[in-house]
């Protein structure tokens, strides 16, 4: 099954953010759950980063809690909001 992790950051964490950049790429690299998109959201300036959105499938949301549990930017306490969600996906226009 497909979920959504809309994350949004605590404000002025940028710095943060950038600490812990290296080990949360690392941490994607090597989940046991499969990412198929992820990325930053960034602001209207459209360069400053301001939280995350992963797309990934997995097979229970428990799974994608403990996932997201375990990311270094969570560790970090970057995020101030996380919304995890199921996803169907209807269009895929790629």
């Amino acid at each position: 099954m497909f979920y959504i992790i809309h994350a949004l950051d605590k404000a002025d964490a940028v710095a943060l953010r950038l600490a812990h950049y290296e080990a949360h790429k690392t941490y994607l690299a090597q989940a046991s759950i499969r990412t198929l998109i992820s990325g930053p959201l960034v602001s209207d300036d459209g360069e400053t980063m301001i939280g995350s959105f992963f797309l990934v499938a997995a097979e229970s949301k428990e799974d994608v809690i403990a996932f997201n549990a375990n990311d270094p930017f969570a560790r970090a306490g970057l995020w101030q909001q996380v919304s995890i969600h199921a996803f169907n996906k209807r269009v895929d226009n790629r």
